[in-house]
């Protein structure tokens, strides 16, 4: 169906005449080759204290303090590239440290790691559950989003900010489920 749209477009804007198709020969004969700017040649000094001159001149790109602090902090979006940074790294980190573990006489095998386990007091296993488990659901719940977005669905406001809360609260229920059940 998109492509047929697409397609209809194309043939229209071709069968539809334009400026300078019409004007074609009288902007040949009234158009001269003429260049309007000169150029001259400086030293490398010259060409640098130009350089300078025009950086100063350009605008400083805005930094993120500049924009709406609950648009840039609070959005999803910042917080999916955390998450997965976060994944990725702790991924790593645990893969190396594993691969190093007999090297330098660490224990990480699967025992020794359950043994460290079930000594942590209760409320320690329950947060370390819940660091390990929110930023991964947080991060299926908003690909989920994205992939959804991909689609070309939910590009207005109000369904972005619903959309927001949504991603925020479902992910936060289901760590804590997460965290409790398993």
């Amino acid at each position: 169906m998109n492509a047929q749209r697409v397609g209809l477009r194309a043939l229209r804007q071709v069968a539809r005449p334009n400026a300078l198709s019409q004007n074609a020969s009288r902007l040949m004969l009234t158009s001269m080759q003429s260049r309007g700017a000169s150029t001259t040649k400086v030293t490398p000094e010259e060409e640098q204290a130009l350089l300078a001159s025009q950086r100063a001149k350009r605008p400083v790109s805005p930094h993120l303090t500049a924009y709406d602090f609950k648009q840039t902090w609070f959005s999803t979006s910042v917080w999916t590239r955390i998450t997965g940074g976060a994944l990725t790294t702790s991924l790593y980190l645990f893969s190396i440290s594993y691969l190093a573990a007999p090297l330098t006489g660490w224990h990480l095998e699967s025992a020794s790691l359950v043994a460290a386990a079930t000594t942590l007091p209760i409320a320690a296993k329950a947060g370390i559950k819940l660091l390990a488990s929110w930023p991964f659901v947080f991060h299926l719940f908003n690909g989920t989003r994205h992939l959804v977005w991909d689609l070309a669905k939910g590009y207005n406001k109000p369904v972005i900010h619903a959309g927001n809360m949504a991603v925020w609260a479902g992910s936060f229920v289901t760590a804590l489920g997460i965290t409790y059940f398993l």
